[in-house]
């Protein structure tokens, strides 16, 4: 089956369950690589903001931690869900940790990249806290560089909300 939105695809929830993400059909939908020791992890605080800013007008934030960019996630599951907690508060959905590059890569990046390019076209995930946001329909709306900080993402969720 050739899968053409992003509602064909799954992930395992960081607490072990699966999630399909046609559950979030007609939502606006915020995916990130996330890492729990990275010089970007306080946007986890930007992140929650945005998810409960949005969350009653059918939109979600949903993490995918990875430790691929120097061991920044090293981290259990149960730690990287706990940490996150403790220190962002952080309710929005969290997958457990994933490879968002390379011959492991988890089917959504491999969509998400396929989609929408990074900087001089490259598909490659360059660093935690790069940004897909999805439209109702399923499609990659528009990728967002890691230093992009989440209060900046506002003006597009608004044009898709």
């Amino acid at each position: 089956m050739n899968k053409k939105t992003i509602y064909d695809y799954s992930f395992t929830s960081i607490s072990g369950q699966e999630v399909k993400l046609e559950k979030y059909r007609d939502h606006v939908i915020l995916i990130v690589n996330t890492a729990s020791k990275c010089g970007f992890t306080p946007q986890f605080k930007g992140l929650e903001e945005l998810f409960l800013k949005y969350k009653d007008r059918n939109f979600v934030v949903i993490g995918f931690p990875c430790n691929q960019f120097q061991n920044q996630d090293p981290g259990t599951n149960k730690e990287i869900q706990e940490f996150c907690q403790i220190n962002y508060e952080v309710t929005f959905p969290l997958s457990q940790k994933v490879d968002v590059n390379g011959q492991d890569t988890h089917p959504i990046f491999d969509f998400l990249k396929s989609q929408s390019s990074g900087i001089l076209g490259t598909k490659r995930i360059k660093w935690n806290f790069t940004k897909f946001l999805i439209d109702r329909k399923g499609r990659v709306y528009k990728r967002f560089a890691p230093y992009v900080k989440p209060s900046k993402l506002s003006y597009y969720i608004d044009q898709l909300i």
